[in-house]
Parts: structure tokens; sequence; C-alpha cells
């Protein structure tokens, strides 16, 4: 594993609050060595940094109750919810205290009329939209992993579904927070606009909980569309799917999803969902309308992709058959981590406004090769959007530094193209030193946010900032 970052411990103030959070919260509070791993960093590349104990709260009450403790005490507190970030977000590299919030997994309200629920963050997207099926609503924000809507906020998700439905900002509209200090606040009402005060809720929105801790989440909702088409597309090279996407865009065709697979990804896709698709890049989409728009919406896709010398179009209204092409898709992580058995992925992403979109990504397949990196591409090129997944040997120093190298270069390049070095995996520990590169002096600006909100600076330390 790659070396993380440690910050000094506080091992005095550690050791009272254990002691005080095991009198009040009996087997809520763990200190078993297994159970502090699970809660340190495990889907990523980088080392995993176990807090001192795990507690379980069941309300909000208790949240401000630990945060209250460990800021007395001056002892970090990290938010935990499934789990699935890919920075090191959830690394203690001070120690302390993980919350892990999903026994907070309550379904407060859902106003069908005013298309918005109130959920507590331990509440997953998948219990969610099963939740609100029988209501004719969905959620749409699906990052692919069955995350907690607590974490998805706090991380800026997005995913599959965001160039047409947006991101995490654009779909929570208030909070319920414990900041620092232990006091609880909300951000907003239920109202869908508000020109009341700083926009509170969109800081604390991808502030990976640095900021607070999250204990409420009232999100925006959407009707189940009349009706679903799923296609797919395969194409002679990236650049021509790219080129495809490009014009499908700017020719303002309402399209839900549009998924990228470069052929390294669809011979992965093929081996480990037991798919036949042609072995070349390859586009998935979905429309979301009527009966007869989602058929338009198709046929109007397939004219252009033919121009970019698309083949083998093929488009399904079937239930089954778009839950075994998106579920594929889903799949990817673990279909990728097959072609290398043994090997660790190290899941990056960078997004660039649409129009370079297609020399970024064939920038980036060639410059895997060179390196001699298996590196599969896929992304949610909608909104441009794209991962890569070098596919390494941890213990083989020289792979592990290609690889390091080919994130660095990635990100560089997406910022040289007025990108950003993530679209949606966050920043956390992983992509701190491009932050800066990124956004410049603004970065001073959110160090003055942070000290001003967290002078002790115990709330998830070492991330973002």
């Amino acid at each position: 594993m790659v070396q993380a970052t440690t910050l000094p411990r506080n091992e005095t103030g550690i050791e009272t609050v254990v002691g005080i959070l095991k009198q009040r919260l009996g087997d809520r509070c763990q200190t078993g060595a297994a159970i502090r791993e699970q809660h340190g960093h495990t889907t990523t590349y980088i080392q995993n940094q176990a807090p001192d104990a795990v507690v379980f709260p069941h309300s909000v009450e208790e949240v401000s109750e630990i945060v209250k403790t460990c800021a007395a005490h001056k002892v970090p507190v990290i938010p935990f919810g499934t789990g699935t970030s890919l920075e090191g977000h959830v690394n203690a590299p001070a120690g302390g205290i993980s919350v892990d919030l999903m026994q907070m997994n309550k379904i407060l309200a859902v106003h069908p009329g005013d298309l918005d629920c109130v959920v507590q963050p331990g509440v997953t997207r998948e219990d969610l939209n099963t939740h609100l099926r029988d209501q004719g609503l969905f959620f749409p924000i699906d990052p692919g992993a069955n995350a907690s809507l607590g974490g998805m906020a706090s991380t800026r998700a997005s995913g599959t579904n965001a160039v047409r439905y947006g991101t995490m900002k654009d779909n929570v509209l208030a909070l319920e927070v414990v900041m620092p200090d232990g006091e609880v606040i909300r951000t907003a009402q239920r109202a869908k606009k508000s020109s009341a005060g700083y926009d509170l809720t969109r800081l604390m929105v991808g502030a990976e909980g640095t900021l607070g801790l999250i204990t409420e989440v009232t999100l925006r909702l959407q009707g189940i569309p009349e009706a679903i088409s799923s296609a797919r597309c395969s194409f002679p090279s990236v650049d021509a799917a790219c080129q495809a996407v490009m014009m499908t865009i700017q020719y303002g065709i309402p399209v839900a999803r549009m998924e990228l697979l470069d052929a390294l990804s669809v011979g992965a896709a093929n081996a480990y969902s037991k798919l036949d698709l042609p072995e070349t890049p390859l586009l998935l989409l979905e429309f979301h309308g009527s009966d007869a728009g989602v058929v338009e919406q198709a046929e109007t896709f397939q004219g252009i992709a033919e121009e970019f010398g698309g083949s083998d179009f093929a488009a399904t209204t079937s239930t089954e058959e778009r839950n075994k092409l998106w579920q594929a898709r889903h799949d990817m992580y673990w279909a990728s981590h097959a072609l290398r058995p043994g090997a660790k992925g190290l899941s990056t992403d960078v997004c660039v406004p649409i129009s370079k979109l297609a020399e970024c990504v064939s920038a980036a397949a060639a410059k895997a090769e060179d390196l001699g990196l298996i590196s599969p591409i896929v992304g949610h090129v909608g909104d441009g959007n794209f991962h890569c997944l070098p596919l390494i040997d941890m213990d083989n120093p020289e792979e592990i530094a290609k690889a390091e190298d080919f994130v660095g270069w990635l990100n560089d390049l997406a910022i040289s193209m007025d990108g950003t070095c993530t679209g949606e995996h966050g920043i956390g520990q992983g992509k701190r030193p491009y932050l800066e590169k990124e956004l410049g002096a603004a970065t001073k600006y959110m160090a003055a946010i942070k000290s001003a909100l967290d002078p002790d600076n115990i709330m998830n330390p070492g991330k973002i900032i």
C-alpha cells in the first residue's frame, strides 16, 4: 500500500474519549482491531489508517454528544457510511473516533406532492428507491455502489444519471448537520429555492465531513418516467465514440445516461457478466420519456452514431435486458480486476469540458499503454467525466510508481484543459496535491472557512485542506 501522511496524535485525549464513549454507548463503542481496520480505508491503494474506536449512534442527539465529547478533548471525528469512497476519505491519520452512521437509517418523510423526502444519513440509495417505487417516484443519483445518502451528500457524488439529473449538489434541498462544537443546525427549509443568507447546504455538500457530520438529508425526487429505453452501440475507436457523445449533447437529445467502455473494459464485461458484445469501444445509453419519445431519442442517436462509424446498434425497452446491461456496467470495478487476478485497482477520475473529452480520453489510453499499464477506461461521458483503473501489483514498487505517475499526469492534463482532477470521487487524501493546482488562491479561503468552523481541526483531519 502507498503510505498515507500521518498527523500528530492526542494520545491522552483519545484514551479519555474512548473511555467516556464506552461508558455511554456500551457495545455500540467498539475497539476491536478488525472493526477498526474495517473503518479505515479498504477500497483504495492508500494505506489503511484505522481509528481508535468505532461508535454506532442511533440519533442526532447521540451524534451531538459524541462530537461534544471529542471537541472537549480535541479528538478527531471521522464520519463513516458504507465505506465505498475511493480517495482515503475515512482514514484516521491522527487516530480518533469513527462515527458509523449506518444504524441511522430511517426514511423520515416522503412528500409526493412536493417531490421531496427526508432521510437519515444511513439510508442507501437502493433502499430509498425501493421505498419510493409504489409512489411513482425515484431518486436519480446513481454512483454505482449502493452508497449511503449521507455519504453521497458528503462526497458530492453523481454517477450514471448525472447527465440529465445533475449531481448531489443539485438534488439536496437541505441538511441537518452536527457542527464541530456539537451544535445541531439546519442549513435550509424544504422550499425549492431560497435567497436567504449564505448557502450552507452547498457548503456542506462535498465537504467530506471536514466541516460537520450530516445527520439528515432532504432530497429532491423525480417521477418515474412513463417509458425507459436502453441502447448500445459499438465504435471503431475511443475518439469516434467520444465524438458521438459530443454531437449528442450538442444536438440537445435529453439522454439520461451515456456511458463509455473502452475495448479492454468491454472484454472484461463479456467475461465477468457473460455478455457477447463486440470488443471495441462501446457506448451504453438510456432514454427517459414517453413511449414515442424514447423511440425518437434512440433513433436520433443512432443517426449520429452512424456518422462516426457506430455499428451493432441495439435498443430495448425490456426491463430484463436493460437491467442486465446496466448491472454489467455497475460491476465493471470487479470485472476489471478479473483482467489481472491478484492486482489492486487504482481507481481515479477526472472531468473535462465536453469539447475536450475525446482528446483527454484518447491521451489517457495512449499514456497508459506507453507506461505498460493495464488500465481499463469507463466513464459517465455525457458530462465529460471518466475513470481509469490501472491494475497494479502492490508488491512491485516500480508498478506503484508508474501508476502514481499516471494518475498525477492525468490530473494535470485535465486541469490544463479547464477540467477538474475529480469529477465525483472527491479529494480526500489521494488528490490533495492537485486541489491547489486546480483552484489556486481559492484554497486559501477554503482553509479559512475550515479554520473558522473547526479551529481545533477535529473534523476528518487530513482531508481536502
